[in-house]
């Protein structure tokens, strides 16, 4: 069973936090959402930390090369008194700036045990590739001479 006892300065410290806002995030303003990212080959992984978020609550968008996610958890409905709150409720929001080296129309997207992974392929644009030059023939290829 979960007490909580009288502490006026606790009481004080949520009231100025809901007040003037916290890094926590606050409903004026969304909370920032921990981050992983990494190139593995052809493509880029992004992680965001979003446990008991409700996947349809998600919201990702790509304009231009801004990446946008959005989520909100809910401080919950019923016919219940709340004891003690130390997870922030609220939204979340994150924006990432994509370079032009990745292809934006097929990111996927997943959502498993609280992190969202989104895979970001690198454009074909953007992969290193061999150019021929023009009228020189490859070195093991010879041209038989008539005589």
């Amino acid at each position: 069973m979960l007490l909580r006892s009288t502490d006026p300065f606790r009481d004080f410290d949520r009231l100025t936090q809901q007040l003037l806002g916290s890094s926590l995030g606050t409903t004026n303003r969304p909370a920032v959402m921990p981050m992983d990212a990494w190139r593995e080959g052809d493509r880029f992984v992004i992680e965001f930390d979003l446990p008991g978020i409700n996947p349809e609550s998600i919201d990702i968008d790509v304009e231009r090369n801004v990446l946008t996610v959005r989520a909100e958890r809910v401080a919950g409905n019923g016919d219940w008194q709340r004891l003690a709150s130390e997870r922030v409720h609220g939204q979340f929001s994150r924006q990432l700036v994509l370079g032009d080296n990745l292809d934006l129309d097929r990111i996927e997207a997943g959502y498993d045990n609280g992190v969202l992974r989104l895979v970001v392929p690198v454009a074909e644009r953007a992969k290193p590739r061999k150019v021929q030059i023009a009228g020189v023939q490859p070195a093991n290829q010879t041209e038989a001479i008539e005589a």
